[in-house]
């Protein structure tokens, strides 16, 4: 595939790119408004902090993949981490649309430390999409170069949006009810 095919070819993702990027932000805060009567059968937070955890092994371990020269386990891996962070997602606007919001009860500096955490996990998960799918494209596309230069970028901000997720749970796990 020369330059000129690749640049087609991401170009008719870039539409379906910024519509994901501002879609999913915007549909979570909408259904975070949204409250279910429901009780769910499990508890999901540990759930989808164990996500959180499997998600940065597996980024790491796709990394790994694609420093020794082991492109198709690097796709692979890339690809799982995505469906882990969508299953995350999922389970995430479900347990908050089905409980009330846990308060964290921590004092002190530990207090600013917690929301210090939270609050750039949240702005970094909002980040780190368009660079995902970005990344993701230009890898599909065959565009290795730009792809490179990208998940320079992507890789830090998803690997620390996967680790503060389980940050925050640690930290706020002993105040929920």
């Amino acid at each position: 595939m020369n330059n000129t095919e690749e640049l087609l070819n991401e170009k008719k993702y870039n539409k379906l790119i910024i519509v994901l990027s501002v879609a999913i932000p915007l549909v979570v805060a909408v259904l975070f408004g949204v409250k279910i009567d429901a009780e769910l059968p499990v508890f999901l937070p540990p759930i989808y902090a164990s996500i959180n955890a499997l998600t940065a092994l597996v980024l790491v371990l796709a990394f790994i993949a694609v420093q020794n020269k082991k492109i198709v386990l690097h796709e692979r891996l890339v690809k799982f981490a995505i469906i882990l962070s969508v299953l995350f997602l999922v389970m995430y606007v479900a347990y908050h649309m089905t409980s009330d919001s846990t308060k964290y009860g921590g004092e002190g500096v530990i207090k600013y430390l917690y929301y210090f955490v939270l609050l750039t996990h949240i702005v970094m998960s909002i980040v780190v999409i368009p660079f995902v799918l970005i990344t993701y494209v230009r890898g599909i596309s065959n565009n290795i170069q730009q792809h490179k230069k990208i998940a320079k970028i992507t890789f830090p901000l998803w690997l620390y949006v996967a680790i503060t997720g389980v940050v925050v749970y640690i930290m706020i796990a002993p105040y929920y009810s």
